[in-house]
């Protein structure tokens, strides 16, 4: 390995271990309160409405609800991760040191993404040791399972990260959230399958792109899926090459880093 790439390596290194050190940290304001979240919509959801509503896409509906939960936890806590933490650095004014150093954009860019990456699949993992005690789940292709899960976390990373270039106070920061990523999660198939939608609001509803990420990683864990599987990788892969060529170029250009 050449000097140059060890260096960069060393930064990488250095940028993840800050953002796994300020997750563990603040583990109550980061870890704690989604899994007391989606505790409480197995609860709600899965438990209480589940045994009426009965069984969904062939299992119960608590089984169907399990895996659409854990992606709804990977896409807030990627996407919500990388767009506070690179905010900070942009309002307290550390970034100017990150930028003048012989560090490359993507070596930073890429060390915020492994951050939420980080984030998302421990929040994963969690909610999904807290749904064995409600239901059974049974891994049906773990490889579609590990490139959705794996493939939405980056993406939501990327897209925190450009959130968080853009805004300009922290009130900015929760305006994509509340707006956009919170209306498409809850109408991306979490609790619902298409098959129950009219014609109509299925059409509609393979224009949100949660649906297919959703149904992929329901796909991997139950084998049910709504849509064609093959399309949603294909498309999750494109939009995490898009949104990394987006970052990669405001980050370079530098013109929103920095707050006047």
């Amino acid at each position: 390995m050449n000097p140059s790439m060890r260096n960069q390596l060393v930064a990488f290194n250095t940028l993840l271990s800050k953002e796994i050190k300020r997750i563990l940290r603040i583990w109550p304001q980061t870890l704690l309160p989604p899994v007391i979240t989606m505790t409480l919509y197995f609860v709600i959801f899965g438990q209480m409405i589940g045994a009426r509503v009965g069984e969904m896409g062939g299992v119960s509906y608590m089984q169907f609800i399990v895996p659409g939960l854990i992606m709804m936890a990977v896409i807030t806590n990627s996407y919500s991760n990388v767009v506070s933490s690179f905010f900070s650095t942009k309002f307290h004014g550390s970034i100017d040191e990150l930028l003048v150093s012989p560090v490359s954009k993507h070596t930073i860019l890429l060390g915020y993404v492994a951050g939420g990456v980080f984030r998302g699949l421990a929040i994963a993992l969690i909610v999904s040791v807290v749904a064995l005690f409600f239901t059974k789940l049974a891994i049906v292709h773990l490889g579609v399972m590990l490139l959705t899960i794996l493939g939405t976390s980056v993406l939501f990373s990327l897209g925190g990260f450009i959130n968080a270039v853009f805004a300009r106070s922290f009130d900015d920061i929760s305006i994509v959230p509340s707006f956009i990523l919170t209306p498409l999660t809850y109408l991306g198939g979490v609790f619902y399958s298409l098959e129950n939608l009219s014609p109509f609001w299925q059409n509609l509803s393979l224009l949100n792109p949660i649906v297919y990420m959703v149904n992929a990683f329901r796909y991997g864990i139950l084998g049910h899926s709504d849509v064609n599987v093959g399309y949603s990788l294909v498309a999750i892969l494109a939009f995490c090459a898009v949104f990394y060529g987006v970052a990669y170029r405001l980050l370079k250009d530098g013109q929103r880093i920095r707050i006047a």
